[in-house]
């Protein structure tokens, strides 16, 4: 019997389960908005809540306990940074998920996971500007 288990196994394995929430929470950080599979988003959300309560504590030591659950330093600085100052005044609930409906191939339930007082201009902003960087490496190239 499963009792005290709270956490949904999702039929993978444990290491895979800690990997796969580590790179969404980093997507989720930097996008500020992903879109996955309704199970996952809802235990994505205490993964990304606790990351944010770590920024908002500060210092060194919180900053490893974040840099060794995560391991992106971007992420990392960004949580610390940007999404600490935003969420100083909040005391929890620094996420919502949002129901998108179901998904084509075997009619899963889809979920939108955002950041609460989210950025627009940040989702897909890494994507852009690895975009630019790459049209203006073209243009140098056609001139030369």
């Amino acid at each position: 019997m499963r009792h005290g288990n709270a956490q949904r196994k999702l039929n993978i394995t444990a290491s895979h389960r800690k990997a796969m929430f580590a790179n969404m929470a980093v997507a989720l950080i930097q996008n500020e908005q992903i879109k996955t599979t309704l199970p996952k988003a809802k235990e994505l959300r205490p993964v990304v809540e606790q990351l944010i309560t770590l920024g908002k504590k500060g210092g060194l030591s919180n900053r490893r306990r974040a840099l060794s659950m995560i391991r992106c330093e971007d992420s990392v600085k960004k949580l610390f940074d940007t999404l600490a100052t935003r969420y100083a005044k909040r005391s929890g609930g620094y996420t919502r998920v949002l129901k998108a409906g179901f998904r084509y191939g075997d009619a899963a339930s889809l979920a939108m996971i955002e950041l609460v007082d989210r950025d627009v201009e940040a989702k897909g902003q890494k994507d852009r500007s690895k975009k630019i960087e790459q049209t203006e490496q073209e243009m140098k190239a056609a001139k030369v």
